[in-house]
């Protein structure tokens, strides 16, 4: 049986490698083969609620063709230092 590595994740690459350290590689590959199948194929993308939120923010925006945010985008930063508040914005140079 052989294994495709550049479908591998690093994970998985370090687990087989050290299966095959220490059992050796034809049944290491077989153990590692089983394992994959264990393992759930779903990947779960996490949704940062930050950026959610200034998502919403600047939905109102959306159909404006003069509001660009460039190639490279914007910083925004929160506001530091004693009685600061707000946010500092900076383009991406």
């Amino acid at each position: 049986m052989s294994l495709d590595l550049s479908t591998l994740t690093k994970g998985q690459t370090r687990k087989l490698n050290a299966l095959r350290k220490s059992l050796g590689n034809e049944i290491a590959d077989d153990a590692f083969a089983k394992w994959m199948k264990t393992q759930t194929k779903e990947e779960t993308l996490q949704v940062d609620p930050v950026a959610e939120k200034i998502k919403t923010a600047l939905a109102s925006l959306e159909h404006d063709k003069a509001f660009r945010l460039g190639s490279k985008g914007y910083n925004i930063k929160r506001s530091k230092g004693k009685g600061a508040s707000g946010f500092t914005v900076s383009k991406v140079e």
